[in-house]
């Protein structure tokens, strides 16, 4: 076996990933302009989640369509086009108009949706299956860097150029990672391809398709996904840092800080936990372990409020990021759950979708607790919102956690069944 033949399937991996970076990237911006994005269109809390969740109005339902273009087509064009379409959507984003910034937030979210499957697709063809959880979560991790960082860079950046001038910086960089997707990933007919999935008929394919939905344990983990996953779609990436200026009185540049404990513990906890349950042959007790000690981290943070010291406060944070990173493991349990070759882009598609619903529905949701717990409606003011709102309105997140956990004990383990079939 050559060198190129052992690096190049991890660079193709690693630039895949990296676009998943870049778009995590995209999705958390909003939550470090919440006070600029608040005074430029006039909104109240409701509205701000409206905004922000029209990134998973597109993403989620794209889920599934992603997945059978990436079953059926070279996964090189779909990442072009995808980040051609993010780099447009952030163009829009920056215009002060609200109407047009849906519209590119939506963008956004049509071209990210191709990222996350985009990478594990680029994993089941280029890398073999005893690999998968961990890439699985060395590309979760990536992600988390990109909002780690981002959250940091952007709120200085946002803070010493403006909105519209920082999303013109993202926009050239978009159009960077298009030119290096393109001349990174190989195309399908070179020689170091290794499509190891055979394409279906269309018959066959989309009653495949079906089989997965009527899977009643792709459901369950998919629900549990969602719950877990609120740790960074309800959280770390639209009210974290709105609930630490609130509560704890910090300015938006230490918030992020703040927040990006958060990120950090996925960073770590992604690919630790992924390698673990790879060693293990477990899936499912990692699962309940993270969902439980999760939830009560974030339980404590938000019960000891305002009386919590900042260092504890950023421990809370970190661990609450270490164990909600065990959601990574849905996905090579979806990608084990499947036992259709040839379909594995699909079955990881399915997962996604289930799992960014939470997003779609808690974002807007947790900005309507926040309205009505305050008992004001003033557009434009994040301060209106009362400390005590944010810790009802975000106690949701502990209790889908625990739920979670309880879930958990009702799904079969993939792992230790795919080594069983094989054998």
């Amino acid at each position: 076996m050559s060198k190129r033949s052992v690096w190049l399937p991890w660079l193709i991996c690693c630039i895949g990933a990296l676009f998943y970076c870049y778009e995590y990237f995209l999705r958390i911006l909003p939550s470090v302009m919440v006070t600029d994005l608040l005074q430029i269109f006039r909104i109240n809390g409701v509205q701000f989640g409206n905004l922000v969740a029209f990134y998973y109005y597109a993403y989620t339902p794209m889920q599934l369509p992603v997945g059978i273009l990436m079953d059926r087509f070279e996964p090189r064009i779909l990442l072009v086009f995808a980040a051609l379409v993010c780099s447009l959507g952030t163009y829009l984003f920056a215009q002060p108009i609200l109407l047009i910034a849906q519209i590119g937030r939506f963008l956004v979210g049509f071209g990210s949706s191709f990222a996350f499957v985009g990478v594990l697709k680029l994993a089941a063809l280029w890398l073999p299956p005893s690999r998968f959880a961990l890439i699985a979560g060395l590309t979760t991790s990536l992600g988390m860097l990109g909002g780690m960082v981002g959250n940091i860079a952007l709120a200085k950046l946002v803070m010493i150029f403006g909105v519209s001038h920082t999303l013109h910086l993202a926009l050239i960089a978009g159009v960077l990672l298009t030119l290096c997707l393109w001349y990174v990933i190989p195309h399908k007919h070179t020689a170091i391809q290794t499509d190891r999935e055979p394409k279906l008929r269309y018959a066959q394919f989309f009653s495949s398709v079906i089989a997965l939905f009527k899977q009643p344990q792709m459901w369950l983990v998919g629900i549990i996904g969602a719950f877990l996953y609120l740790s960074l779609s309800a959280f770390a990436e639209v009210w974290g840092i709105p609930y630490l200026i609130r509560v704890h009185g910090l300015s938006t540049v230490s918030a992020s800080m703040y927040i990006s404990f958060v990120f950090l513990g996925w960073t770590i906890g992604g690919p630790l936990i992924g390698w673990i349950s790879d060693r293990t042959g477990n899936r499912r007790l990692p699962l309940i372990f993270g969902a439980g000690f999760g939830g009560l981290c974030f339980a404590l943070a938000l019960l000891l409020g305002t009386g919590l010291p900042k260092f504890l406060l950023g421990g809370l944070l970190f661990l609450f990021g270490i164990f909600s990173s065990a959601e990574v493991l849905v996905f090579p349990m979806a990608f084990e759950m499947n036992r259709v070759s040839g379909l594995s882009g699909t079955a990881l598609a399915v997962m996604n979708l289930l799992v960014m619903l939470g997003g779609v529905l808690t974002q807007p949701l947790i900005g309507k607790l926040l309205d009505l717990f305050t008992g004001k409606h003033i557009a434009g003011n994040l301060m209106i919102f009362s400390t005590q709102s944010f810790q009802y309105a975000l106690g949701l997140i502990p209790i889908c956690f625990f739920l979670a956990a309880i879930l958990l004990l009702f799904v079969r383990e993939t792992f230790v069944r795919e080594r069983k079939s094989i054998n």
